[in-house]
């Protein structure tokens, strides 16, 4: 088993709706589509970088839905702002995996209109590399089968939103 990083936000509350700001803004939503802000702590000895991801596991599709992947993340590095999602605003060094919508960025909750409540799992992988020998044109399946491999630890803050 991986154990478990303290991973916390004063953009979200742990289990909570996700706020507007964290919402998509288009397919219907007008969300503020801003990758909320993230700190974490008690990663082992031997990490050498981390990522961070934003998957949606109740997406109606057998593969459920990547929001936002985030790699190459110094190991120096232990939180991110509001608003990291985007290219201009990552850590030095570490760049976005195109997410499920197709864009290199965090892209915020949209699930279907009417559809049951869905779980936003905000993870941040503890990594024993800082090179998962992936770029920017990495799909996020293989993103998240390659840090797998390489995850030595990993914490979760889970928000829900329905529309």
């Amino acid at each position: 088993a991986v154990p478990p990083l303290t991973v916390s936000s004063t953009s979200i509350a742990r289990d909570a709706r996700l706020p507007e700001e964290h919402v998509f803004d288009g397919w219907g939503f007008s969300g503020g589509n801003t990758s909320p802000q993230l700190s974490w702590s008690g990663a082992p000895e031997g990490t050498k970088g981390y990522a961070v991801t934003c998957f949606d596991p109740d997406a109606p599709t057998p593969s459920g839905f990547w929001h936002w992947l985030l790699v190459g993340i110094p190991a120096d590095v232990t939180s991110l702002n509001a608003g990291a999602g985007t290219a201009d605003k990552a850590p030095r060094g570490a760049f976005h995996v195109a997410n499920d919508f197709g864009a290199k960025r965090y892209d915020g909750a949209a699930p279907p209109v009417g559809d049951h409540n869905h779980r936003y799992l905000f993870a941040v992988h503890a990594l024993d590399t800082d090179d998962l020998g992936l770029d920017e044109e990495a799909s996020a399946a293989v993103t998240a089968f390659t840090m797998g491999g390489h995850t030595l630890a990993r914490g979760v803050i889970s928000a829900n939103y329905t529309a």
